[in-house]
């Protein structure tokens, strides 16, 4: 135990020393297992056990047709961000909410939800989003702190709101079933929105010039914009229909594992925005280009904390920290309260891939020993990632808004954002205090 604790704050020295967290995961993890096989670093039969280790490790992550989910829905993202479905989005949003005061930051959620039901990414979300609302928040004389805050913490719901390409590799990683995930991760994402809507009202409540009321849309031009999204709506449900057996019916009897629903969605992304003259040859080599990179360090990442993993288990600490939790006594609910604050200060510091794949081959066995279900465990980590993705100093999705937007300071971003922060900590409270918002759906779906 002693030595995976020493590895653990060896990985937090590297990363708060700039490594990249890909290394600092791997040399650990290889001369960890070295030690724990060998008794020291140096040893040579512990250094070729650990080799053979990493060797294997990337190949078996090279050949797991499971992972090809992930560039899939990448790709699948890029499309839809090519295909020009986010304006659609904002748009309806606009028309429905944009006569209340806040209601285009209000809007500005809502469609980032919509938008995250075919993109996956929240940094996508993030950067996409804030092109089209941020001009026209911006026209309506809106604060900016409540503008970028909006668009910010709208952008987390990415990672929740399926497909996700986070829940993909928790399932992986843990062996949960991602179609399970998936469906968990639509009531949190729902609330998300709810409580991110409150927060809205809440700013605009205390400073009314914050968020100026709109002009009121006539029903007619309401809608003309629903009929806009009609794509979205039809990617949707080809995705998560065919995820959940929608077509399973004669005389198609179509049922998709995750990776086929990823192709279709890739498939229809493409279709979608080659039919809108939103692809040249140009274009659709750099989309293609960017989904081979974004995959390639995510694989690279998910190959560090495997190994990291491997030396942990190989270590003890999963059983070691059961031991501990045994030994003192201490409630389930008190172990979970721990883990949670724990991952709230490192949401201070690591970005969210980084932090999940780093924590979870640790606390996972321990949170299944302790009697929790691995679904609901999965969709509380990422609801606390989402948490990190606008936490200060790191808040990864304030910085690329920070990026696209350039006249707004950081320190303006954080201000604004800190209501949503407020309402993400409720968020997590109530799905921690009750478990069925989470699992209601996919034991239906066991059913």
């Amino acid at each position: 135990m002693t030595a995976a604790l020493v590895g653990f704050a060896l990985v937090l020295v590297l990363v708060l020393m700039r490594m990249p967290i890909v290394f600092a995961m791997g040399l650990v993890g290889t001369f960890g297992y070295a030690h724990a096989r060998g008794g020291s670093i140096f040893d040579e039969r512990g250094l070729n056990a650990a080799l053979s280790m990493v060797g294997r490790q990337i190949t078996d992550t090279a050949q797991d047709y499971g992972l090809s989910v992930i560039p899939l829905f990448i790709l699948m993202g890029l499309f839809v961000n090519k295909g020009g479905l986010a304006r659609e989005l904002y748009a309806v949003s606009h028309v429905f909410l944009g006569h209340f005061r806040g209601g285009l930051a209000m809007a500005t959620v809502a469609a980032c939800g919509g938008f995250s039901a075919i993109c996956g990414s929240s940094l996508a979300t993030a950067a996409t989003m804030s092109k089209v609302a941020m001009p026209e928040m911006r026209r309506y004389g809106y604060a900016d702190s409540l503008s970028t805050a909006s668009i910010a913490a709208g952008g987390t719901l990415g990672i929740l709101i399926p497909p996700s390409v986070i829940l993909v590799i928790y399932g992986l990683l843990t062996e949960t079933s991602i179609g399970k995930l998936f469906i968990a991760g639509i009531l949190p994402g729902a609330l998300g929105i709810l409580f991110y809507l409150f927060a809205v009202r809440w700013v605009v409540f205390r400073r009314p010039e914050a968020g100026p009321a709109g002009p009121r849309a006539p029903w007619a031009e309401r809608l003309r914009a629903l009929r806009s999204i009609w794509a979205v709506l039809l990617l949707f449900v080809l995705v998560i229909g065919g995820l959940y057996g929608l077509f399973d019916v004669a005389p198609l009897n179509l049922t998709f594992s995750p990776t086929e629903a990823a192709g279709m969605g890739a498939m229809g992304a493409f279709l979608i925005a080659l039919a809108r003259g939103g692809l040249t040859i140009r274009s659709t080599f750099e989309v293609l280009k960017e989904s081979a990179m974004t995959a390639t360090s995510l694989f690279a990442v998910l190959i560090g904390a495997q190994i990291f993993s491997n030396f942990v288990n190989l270590a003890g600490l999963p059983e070691a920290l059961l031991g501990v939790v045994t030994g003192f006594g201490l409630a389930p609910a008190t172990v979970m309260l721990m883990i949670l604050v724990i991952y709230l200060l490192l949401g201070c510091v690591f970005e969210s891939l980084s932090m999940l794949l780093l924590t979870v081959p640790i606390f996972f066995p321990l949170v299944v020993s302790l009697g929790y279900d691995p679904v609901w465990f999965g969709i509380v980590v990422v609801v606390v990632t989402e948490i990190s993705l606008i936490t200060p100093p790191v808040g990864l999705n304030v910085f690329v808004l920070r990026g696209v937007v350039g006249d707004v300071s950081t320190g303006t971003i954080f201000r604004g954002v800190t209501p949503f922060w407020v309402a993400d900590i409720f968020r997590l409270a109530l799905i921690v205090a009750v478990p069925w918002l989470v699992l209601v759906l996919p034991n239906q779906m066991g059913n």
